[in-house]
């Protein structure tokens, strides 16, 4: 019998063309049995593909950047289905990470050659929006609470820009808020894990050893080892040290050694306090909203994704 897949497409990514998805749908074609869909918003994303995995389908793809690759994620994980990812966006960090070609066919033949699942680490956040009530969200490379969400955030408002200048684009960003809103900012996070606590104006969670929105340049935070986070405490980010932390990142140095930055390794679970002050969270790359809390648990085994083996 045919295995069955369900192709999810984001036509609004950055790679995206009509003729590029005939001739992806063609490949997996030669493999599978293909459904394809464009959902209109992210929560359809997520219910879309659960309900595929609920219904037996083996594969569920997302075609398009982080963000549809997120929500896909978000509606497998924790099921049979098996999560093939087809790049198509601006950054496609996630699929970097992991070892996914870059051009969309070729991703597509891996998943076809190759269709053997392995469980990638995530962990999964729940966030108090007060009256809003809780959600529960997957996130597969990485999330943060403040600086890195507002960097997504003012980003996000210059599609243009992303689209065409990329890694750049979120560098001078990230620059930019760094200059402008963090210099002076108090810590008002309260961060704990594993019996430590700290104040914070941000807190970023790495799930991977490296990450990176600059393209090729990545980011390290520190030792790192499989199924656990590593943790960007920062207690400030004043301008005198803007020229070390940007540095550091180009240079691929962990940041750990830089004055007002904490890193804790090992981590899997923490606890983020925000109480009542408007700061927002992200998890690969989508915005969070502005919760009054964030808790993070690892997850090594709750999705499993086509990947290549990986490098030792």
């Amino acid at each position: 019998m045919v295995p069955r897949l369900l192709l999810c497409a984001n036509p609004a990514a950055s790679g995206f063309t009509g003729g590029l998805h005939r001739e992806v749908v063609a490949r997996l074609r030669r493999a599978f049995d293909v459904e394809t869909k464009w959902p209109n918003s992210p929560a359809e994303t997520r219910a879309v593909t659960a309900a595929a995995a609920g219904d037996g389908v083996e594969v569920v793809v997302a075609m398009g950047g982080d963000g549809v690759v997120h929500h896909v994620a978000n509606g497998v994980g924790g099921t049979a289905a098996a999560l093939g990812i087809i790049p198509a966006g601006t950054t496609n960090v996630f699929g970097r990470l992991i070892g996914i070609p870059s051009n969309p066919k070729k991703a597509a033949d891996l998943i076809c050659r190759d269709p053997t699942a392995r469980p990638i680490p995530t962990a999964m956040l729940t966030l108090d929006h007060g009256e809003a009530g809780t959600e529960n969200r997957l996130t597969t490379f990485s999330t943060g609470v403040g600086f890195d969400a507002d960097v997504v955030q003012v980003a996000e408002q210059e599609p243009f820009r992303k689209y065409w200048f990329g890694g750049v684009h979120y560098a001078r960003t990230a620059a930019s808020v760094v200059w402008k809103d963090y210099a002076h900012r108090p810590p008002l996070l309260e961060v704990t894990a594993g019996g430590r606590s700290a104040k914070a104006v941000a807190v970023l969670v790495q799930l991977h050893q490296k990450y990176t929105y600059f393209g090729r340049v990545a980011l390290t935070l520190g030792p790192w080892s499989p199924g656990t986070a590593t943790v960007l405490v920062a207690h400030s980010l004043a301008r005198r040290r803007l020229g070390r932390i940007l540095f550091g990142a180009v240079a691929g140095r962990p940041l750990a050694n830089i004055e007002g930055i904490e890193v804790w390794e090992g981590i899997t679970s923490l606890d983020v306090t925000i109480g009542d002050a408007t700061i927002p969270a992200q998890a690969d790359g989508e915005l969070l909203g502005s919760p009054r809390s964030l808790s993070v648990a690892t997850r090594p085994d709750y999705l499993r994704v086509i990947a290549p083996p990986p490098v030792s």
